[in-house]
């Protein structure tokens, strides 16, 4: 499986095309680093997305110096021109995340904003009416000594107070 994840900064803003056969594209280039100190070395690793991923609302958001995510799959493109020989790290681009703003403490991109659109109108809400409530009971008072309570077996056992047996049959 070739599958090559880095995160990097963009160096310019993405570019939307169309093949001969329509299919959209968009190409951007991520600045790679590794190393650190005076060992630092920036590696540049162009990234193309096609179809859908390339037609939709992505690319406005791939502007210059964005911290991205990038995963898919890694291809070393050589070729040969007029003044020589070249090659060059590709991906094409399976999964891309924005993780970042841009560098240095310049503004984010803000994609331009449409002017906001009146709701529609909604008839007034009917205020949402409570579920009747159920009676709350005062505790009783305890019975004085020697009166007979009534727990609520006096009327079901024909006025006997006492509680039932638990092996009398339940009629």
């Amino acid at each position: 499986m070739n599958l090559f994840s880095f995160t990097g900064n963009l160096g310019k803003d993405a570019e939307v095309k169309h093949t001969a056969s329509g299919t959209a594209l968009c190409e951007f280039s991520v600045a790679v680093k590794s190393g650190y100190g005076d060992k630092e070395k920036t590696n540049w690793v162009r990234c193309v997305m096609f179809g859908k991923k390339a037609e939709g609302q992505l690319p406005q958001y791939l502007r210059k110096g964005t911290q991205v995510a990038v995963s898919g799959e890694l291809e070393l493109q050589e070729w040969e021109g007029a003044n020589g020989k070249g090659a060059a790290l590709a991906v094409t681009v399976q999964n891309i995340d924005l993780i970042g703003g841009k560098q240095d403490g310049q503004q984010q991109y803000a994609p331009q904003q449409q002017a906001p659109q009146q709701a529609p109108q909604m008839a007034p809400q009917q205020p949402m009416q409570q579920a009747p409530q159920q009676p709350q009971y005062a505790p009783q008072q305890a019975p004085a000594y020697g009166q007979p309570q009534n727990n609520g077996y006096a009327q079901a056992q024909g006025g006997v107070n006492q509680m039932p047996n638990p092996n009398d049959p339940p009629f």
